[in-house]
């Protein structure tokens, strides 16, 4: 199958990641067709929770993208059952292990976070048999979509797995990051947080593999950790916070060399990342659920990366 024949079906297409997505497809050659509810701004009209709907919608589709931010395993399942390669940039641990579990082309952490993240752990990894941190930076000024934002609120309080097999609330247990001064970000704390490739590389390549979480204002980081032990507090953040739209990501490794990679605007990084993606698809199909590292390396997006924009070293 050639970029010129792939109709990629994006679902979320007019959204804060799935409109950088659709463009940077096209501008590839592809078919890129927005799905959405609002028929003012999507090319298929679709209501996600109706299946028989989103049945007819695949008749044309050779891929499908879910940037629409919702977590229902049917819409891959239904992807699966037709042979159609389903791509999701989800973080929400419990959903993407359900994706895993799916008998069919499902490609998993296609994103900035996991995504990006997870290839530069497994670099790391790949020098290193020590432990691995993975830390991702935000911009806390950045406009996100309600999805992202209903994400982070999501972990408040929550807990999850730790390699030595405690449990972690998220947004505790903060870490100091030595972060390079071209990345535009200063040296801080950051906070633990569930991010999924944390858990599926610390079983893939048996070392403990942690993820952390800051936003480039330091009172917000302070924030998160305050919000995470009175999530009644919720209500109370307000709506714009202080910050800029820069990203970092970087993987620390045991002997403290680091990957990284920096730019403005982690919607547009996730649908940078996602667009190597879909192109790793036709050149790669897939038969069971895949992982982001499993078919890309970081040298497959050094020209994506630094025509968006964004540095990477490695």
């Amino acid at each position: 199958m050639t970029r010129k024949s792939m109709n990629v079906l994006v679902l979320g297409g007019y959204g804060a990641v799935g409109a950088h997505l659709v463009r940077l497809l096209r501008a590839d050659g592809m078919v890129a067709r927005a799905a959405g509810r609002d028929s003012t701004r999507a090319d298929v009209v679709l209501d996600f929770s109706d299946v028989n709907g989103y049945e007819a919608a695949l008749n044309d589709a050779a891929v499908v993208v879910n940037c629409a931010g919702g977590e229902d395993l049917r819409l891959a399942q239904v992807c699966a059952s037709r042979g159609i390669p389903f791509l999701d940039i989800s973080a929400t641990t419990e959903y993407v292990q359900g994706l895993e579990k799916i008998a069919g082309p499902v490609l998993l952490g296609v994103g900035l976070a996991p995504g990006l993240t997870t290839l530069l752990a497994v670099d790391a990894l790949s020098g290193n048999h020590g432990p691995v941190d993975i830390m991702i930076g935000l911009g806390s000024g950045e406009h996100h979509g309600p999805a992202a934002t209903a994400w982070t609120y999501h972990l408040l309080g929550q807990r999850f797995p730790d390699p030595d097999g405690t449990t972690v609330r998220n947004f505790t247990g903060p870490v100091r990051f030595e972060v390079p001064k071209e990345s535009g970000y200063r040296p801080a704390r950051a906070l633990r947080a569930d991010f999924a490739d944390q858990h599926r590389l610390t079983r893939e390549f048996g070392v403990p593999v942690r993820s952390y979480l800051r936003l480039d204002s330091r009172l917000a980081t302070a924030g998160l950790g305050l919000l995470t032990r009175a999530p009644v507090l919720r209500p109370l953040v307000p709506k714009h916070l202080p910050g800029s739209d820069k990203w970092v990501a970087l993987a620390r490794s045991a002997d403290g060399s680091m990957r990284w990679a920096a730019g403005r605007g982690q919607s547009l990084a996730t649908a940078v990342v996602a667009t190597a993606a879909v192109r790793a698809v036709v050149a790669h199909p897939l038969a069971t659920p895949t992982w982001i590292h499993e078919i890309l390396e970081l040298a497959d997006l050094r020209n994506i990366l630094r025509d968006n924009q964004i540095t990477l070293n490695y």
